[in-house]
């Protein structure tokens, strides 16, 4: 028997979702595997970085206080006693009236308070090298240029905390401090099958009454945006007893099942009934326009998840409800897309009470002003507005006495193209 609630608030459907979904275990990857992913754990530095205080630029190493009555009509002459490339080191301490020539990431010598540029550096013999004599024409403070041992980070520290995801200049941290992998949290893979006797693959031509499975794709495509591994299934007709088939087998292979088609409740709808029977529903339908249709339950402890076979319809599902829970399994704490206020361009018509996602484009004018320009076709069968627009414009709950909205009005917009946590 069906015990879902009926039509229930978006609000309400990411919160069923949101809390029936627990974390998946962890792996050990290799670091560039692990970029954009949720550290499992505290990651600590094996050593300071940098491990010893090192020169900032190719210059000379010296007592700060030597030339601290430099200027350019009063030059102090220093000899050059040795050179320090990057990789070497100077086993000797700098002595006052002396000078050290060290290039970028050499070890700063003991003695040695300050490294002074080349270009403010006047060469007198040698060319500035070891034995020769340099000017220096202006004084130079006391730790001018020197990277001190340990100023990123100490060992034992931590340098990227559990939960936090890992960036390309975390990769560069973690590298420093000796890890050449981490311990992250696994990836969701994701079933994912279309359900509709009328589906064909896209290699091959239609007949009369087929059209070619592009929902799959989409679906596929938005998983793997949202840090999942997709698993596209073949094509199941409109016949219970193959969908549940299909659904079970699913269960047990992946960590996560989404199927597009048969969600609503016609003759041939039959993902709720498949749900119910062999688990737990949790939701049929939910207030928004498109993808009213969302069927959410458990089999066997495995989510299963019921699109729309519309294509914006299944679009907006896998947004709004979908993504965040696949970003939950991974070990995310943020499930909101970035929004921003935007005033609509023309009038857009609001006869339906549910909560409306408008298929936009927001565009920013010459006075740094932002508006949103919905598509012109806002049909659920529709690909091409979500791959033209960047954006949901949201109409609320409620039909206006005009039965639209009005040009100028400010909405909010849920941008598509950027992640979750970044703030506009």
């Amino acid at each position: 028997m069906i015990k879902a609630q009926n039509l229930i608030p978006v609000e309400q459907a990411r919160s069923i979702v949101l809390d029936a979904i627990s974390l998946l275990d962890t792996e050990m990857v290799p670091l560039l595997d692990a970029i954009g992913r949720i550290s499992a754990k505290d990651q600590k530095s094996d050593i300071d970085i940098s491990p010893f205080d090192h020169s900032a630029m190719d210059g000379f190493a010296l007592v700060a206080s030597d030339i601290e009555h430099a200027s350019a009509d009063n030059p102090v002459e220093l000899p050059v006693v040795a050179e320090i490339p990057a990789g070497d080191y100077y086993d000797e301490e700098v002595k006052p009236g002396t000078c050290v020539r060290i290039m970028t990431g050499a070890p700063v010598p003991a003695g040695a308070d300050t490294v002074v540029k080349f270009e403010i550096v006047d060469y007198l013999e040698n060319e500035g090298r070891a034995p020769g004599k340099v000017a220096f024409r202006a004084p130079s403070a006391v730790g001018a240029n020197i990277r001190g041992k340990g100023e990123e980070i100490h060992a034992g520290e931590i340098a990227i905390k559990a939960g936090e995801p890992i960036s390309a200049a975390g990769a560069g941290l973690l590298a420093s401090c000796g890890m050449a992998y981490v311990e992250v949290y696994r990836r969701p893979r994701v079933a994912v099958i279309p359900i509709g006797s009328e589906l064909v693959g896209p290699d091959t031509v239609p007949q009369k009454g087929e059209i070619r499975d592009g929902n799959s794709y989409a679906i596929g495509a938005s998983i793997i945006r949202a840090g999942g591994i997709p698993v596209l299934q073949p094509i199941v007709e409109d016949d219970k007893e193959t969908l549940t088939k299909a659904v079970l087998n699913a269960v047990k292979d992946c960590d996560f099942v989404v199927t597009s088609g048969g969600a609503s409740t016609g003759d041939f709808d039959f993902i709720e009934e498949v749900v119910s029977e062999n688990g737990e529903l949790l939701m049929d339908f939910v207030n928004m326009r498109p993808g009213k249709a969302q069927t959410f339950g458990f089999i066997e402890d495995t989510p299963v998840f019921g699109l729309s076979g519309n294509p914006a319809a299944a679009y907006c599902g896998f947004e709004l409800l979908v993504r965040p829970a696949l970003r939950k399994m991974q070990g995310y704490s943020t499930f909101d897309r970035p929004h921003i206020w935007a005033r609509l361009t023309n009038d857009a018509k609001k006869k339906d009470a549910r909560r409306i996602y408008l298929r936009s484009t927001l565009e920013r004018k010459e006075d740094g002003s932002v508006q949103v320009r919905p598509a012109k076709s806002q049909s659920s069968g529709l690909f091409s507005p979500f791959q033209s627009g960047n954006c949901l414009a949201v109409l609320p709950e409620g039909v206006p006495e005009s039965k639209k909205v009005e040009a100028g009005t400010l909405v909010e917009c849920l941008l598509l193209d950027v992640d979750e946590g970044v703030v506009i």
